[in-house]
């Protein structure tokens, strides 16, 4: 009887197991590595800058950018909505957004030639000044459905504004002083809707960004260098 029972079971189970199959033939799913990988983005330096920006003999250190939880992915921000995120399918940016803009900082000023050294806090560079950034908005914008009704202008064809937009804090070392603070601002619209013009935007946008920063943080640590040198002449001459 044990041997007749376990072989009812068996058939049991086979049976329920193809019925279960036959239900499913119509589905598909999507197994852990079918799905097609994102694609990698990535942007460029700054290199070209104006010639009277001065040549500085000190050092400058980087932080990586503070941003928002939204922005501090490797997934590229999109907004349709002032109260929501959302980001583009399948397409990454090749690193953290804030660690990849940093290194483009970093790259940015080593470009403008200007500098004796720079580089990221944790080489351990014995730096005169640190630069402390906040990513505040690195996004592309769609304008809303209602504002494009009666328009004539395709919902789904309008391109995006890119939006940069970034605090700096220019700090002096060992003091920790705060010797300037800026925020910059840079918008640009993709020519088309496609991943491609995208980038080109978000590259543009952010270009802009990094050579005001770059500019401006060797002007005005240069300005507070003879400021700190005509203060100790001044003390010296009493």
């Amino acid at each position: 009887m044990r041997t007749i029972m376990g072989r009812g079971r068996i058939a049991v189970a086979l049976l329920a197991g193809a019925i279960v199959l036959a239900g499913l033939s119509g589905c598909s799913f999507d197994f852990p590595g079918s799905a097609p990988p994102p694609r990698l983005y990535v942007l460029t330096p700054k290199s070209t800058f104006p010639k009277d920006v001065p040549n500085v003999n000190w050092q400058l250190l980087i932080e990586i950018p503070h941003s928002p939880a939204g922005i501090n992915t490797q997934r590229i921000v999109l907004r349709d909505s002032p109260i929501e995120l959302k980001y583009f399918d399948r397409s990454n940016w090749t690193d953290l957004a804030p660690k990849m803009v940093q290194a483009l900082m970093v790259e940015s000023f080593e470009n403008s030639g200007k500098i004796l050294a720079v580089g990221r806090e944790s080489v351990g560079l014995r730096a005169d000044y640190v630069l402390k950034t906040e990513l505040r908005e690195f996004q592309a914008e769609y304008v809303s459905e209602m504002s494009l009704l009666g328009t004539g202008v395709d919902i789904d064809a309008a391109p995006p504004q890119i939006r940069v937009r970034m605090n700096v804090k220019l700090v002096k070392l060992p003091q920790r002083s705060i010797v300037a603070s800026h925020t910059f601002e840079s918008v640009k619209t993709a020519h088309m809707n496609s991943m491609e013009s995208i980038m080109g935007a978000f590259d543009e946008a952010l270009g802009k960004t990094l050579k005001g920063v770059v500019v401006w943080s060797l002007r005005k640590g240069e300005e507070a260098e003879v400021k700190r040198k005509d203060n100790r002449n001044g003390r010296g001459r009493r």
